[in-house]
């Protein structure tokens, strides 16, 4: 019951955003990672991650991160962590009221930017079955960036406000243990929810594959489908994911 359980969500997944794949764009995410227990309950790690957009043809994001997990009971643990990323901002062009009339023109250009984020995750056990619901509070901060912007009625660059985030990531996620076999299936949806709203929703499934308990590998389909525009220009994109985590003894 449990394996037809994941499988059946994983397949509904999939299948909900196939129609949509004609018009969404396509991209790549890399991460790799290290983590390294201190303790029986707490641990740390380290990250850096690799983005493409526009169909692969477009580098999107690099970012290296820093986190730790502590385990408060066996079925919940608290996390926190902070990520420094390097973003491959998109073309914008303000309209007037006309919605003709250019008003405010802003190249794609390279910025940097700050988040932080505090997480609760709560899980439970049925068989070989794993259910977890996460619940993040991530905060990202943009920078003041001079020349970036250019003001067409005034003929001059103006400069790009620098602008804080706050965003509640919930997820909930299905993973099943198959006995012998190295690979464990996974799938989750997770929601972003700011101010005005549900700005996007994250639906993933995907594999991991273990080597000693040291070397863990993922392999991931995610859709993104998003709601309202959000700070970041994102647009629904279909992105497939490649990881690998070595974890220090």
């Amino acid at each position: 019951m449990e394996r037809n359980l994941i499988i059946i969500l994983m397949l509904l997944l999939v299948g909900t955003h196939q129609a949509k794949a004609q018009s969404d764009d396509f991209g790549m995410w890399y991460e790799l990672g290290a983590e390294k227990k201190l303790s029986n309950k707490f641990s740390v790690g380290a990250e850096a991650e690799f983005r493409t957009r526009n169909n692969m043809r477009t580098a999107d994001r690099f970012s290296v991160g820093i986190g730790a997990e502590y385990k408060i009971l066996k079925q919940l643990k608290a996390s926190a962590g902070y990520t420094f990323l390097y973003d491959n901002n998109m073309e914008e062009l303000d309209l007037k009221r006309d919605g003709l009339t250019p008003n405010k023109w802003m190249p794609s250009y390279w910025g940097t930017r700050h988040r932080f984020n505090v997480s609760l995750t709560g899980s439970i056990d049925i068989k070989r079955l794993n259910l977890s619901l996460r619940e993040r509070w991530q905060y990202t901060y943009r920078p003041e960036a001079s020349g970036k912007r250019y003001d067409i009625d005034n003929d001059e660059w103006d400069i790009k406000k620098g602008k804080g985030k706050n965003v509640l990531r919930s997820r909930f996620q299905v993973s099943y243990d198959f006995p012998h076999w190295k690979f464990d299936p996974f799938a989750n949806i997770e929601m972003f929810t700011a101010k005005g709203g549900t700005q996007k929703m994250r639906y993933q499934v995907g594999v991991d594959y273990k080597i000693k308990k040291i070397h863990n590998f993922a392999l991931t389909y995610r859709f993104q489908d998003v709601r309202k525009d959000d700070d970041d220009n994102e647009a629904n994109r279909h992105l497939i994911g490649i990881s690998y985590t070595y974890k220090f003894k």
